[in-house]
């Protein structure tokens, strides 16, 4: 059995939790020793064995025809291609039509969850990858209902492993406590200005604190604005991208993390904040599904519910949770893989 995934980023070039899935899923299959190989843009891509870095050029949309160019060529070498959400559809379905591969297309968001105006041309290859593929499969039950609705056909649910982080190399932040922190895409579906309104109806009660932005993405310059808006500059830090081996040290050393996504499939943030100890307040995402009530303070994505989630989460005891691991979801894709050949 011979498996050929098709990424878009390897850490640390990566865009978010997609990225860190698809090189669990690489390594666990590899431990497992599965004979598999990993297709990523050449400019995401490692100098490591087993992977196969492909040249692209233009917007995303133009990569992902890249990606699909050389998964059809590649494709009579392998059993299985498994593409991961709408930029690996092309290359499944290409592949798919040309030879006697089988195809596997994991969803880790869709497109309407991501953005309020979702792109018609990305949506219509989220369909195919839905309709025409041998297997689908979607990051949480939350995801899989809504691909049903959406596409008309309900995804099995296989989740991530649950992301634990280490603290390689130790920081210090020497802010005012209590320190809030949220780090991710500065994009749409992050909900990141509900957390920055929702702290400033903190601020307003409880006089003292800090908010630690990490991240980056097309929103920062305007959610800075926001702040200087509110007049809260003096609380706010944006830190922008946090090296992984910072990132462990920043979870460990606030008081809370905050996820206030409008829409989380799955929250892998959520994860290796959890297994540092660290308090968590969070909106409705996939891997609630899989842990106890009392591990976090849930919030809807508004201001005021996380202005009272971020008051009662200081009240909390930090939580304890039970790991999934990553071996265990790369257990699950290989079930699948041998039903289908």
């Amino acid at each position: 059995m011979k498996i050929l995934i098709v990424g878009w980023g390897y850490p640390p070039k990566i865009d978010g939790g997609l990225d860190i899935a698809v090189k669990e899923l690489f390594q666990g299959l590899r431990r497992q020793g599965i004979d598999v190989d990993l297709l990523l843009p050449e400019d995401r891509a490692p100098d490591m064995e087993n992977i196969i870095p492909v040249k692209v050029e233009g917007d995303m949309c133009s990569k992902a025809e890249d990606l699909s160019r050389k998964a059809a060529e590649k494709a009579p070498e392998y059993d299985i291609i498994h593409t991961n959400d709408w930029f690996g559809v092309e290359a499944g379905f290409k592949a798919q039509k040309y030879s006697d591969i089988k195809w596997v297309s994991s969803f880790h968001s869709i497109s309407s969850s991501r953005s309020r105006h979702p792109s018609e041309r990305i949506e219509k290859l989220e369909k195919i990858g839905v309709n025409h593929a041998d297997v689908v499969t979607a990051v949480s039950d939350k995801l899989s209902l809504e691909i049903k609705k959406e596409y008309g056909k309900r995804p099995a649910t296989v989740y991530n492993g649950f992301s634990s982080i280490s603290e390689e190399k130790k920081i210090k932040l020497e802010y005012d406590r209590p320190i809030f922190f949220f780090v991710g895409r500065h994009a749409e579906q992050k909900g990141i200005e509900h957390l920055i309104y929702g702290f400033k109806k903190f601020l307003e009660e409880n006089n003292q604190g800090t908010l630690v932005i990490g991240g980056k993405g097309h929103m920062q310059d305007s959610f800075k604005d926001f702040v200087e808006i509110l007049e809260i500059g003096e609380n706010v830090e944006f830190e922008g991208f946090i090296p992984e081996d910072e990132l462990g040290s920043y979870y460990s050393a606030v008081d809370v993390f905050v996820s206030p996504s409008i829409n989380e499939p799955f929250g892998l943030t959520i994860s290796e904040a959890l297994s540092t100890g660290t308090r968590v307040v969070c909106t409705d995402s996939g891997i609630n599904e899989l842990l106890p009530s009392e591990t976090i303070t849930l919030v809807k994505p508004d201001s005021d519910s996380i202005k009272k989630g971020l008051e009662k989460s200081l009240q909390k005891t930090p939580p304890k949770i039970e790991e999934r691991s990553w071996d265990k979801m790369a257990e699950e894709y290989v079930k699948i893989y041998r039903k289908l050949v």
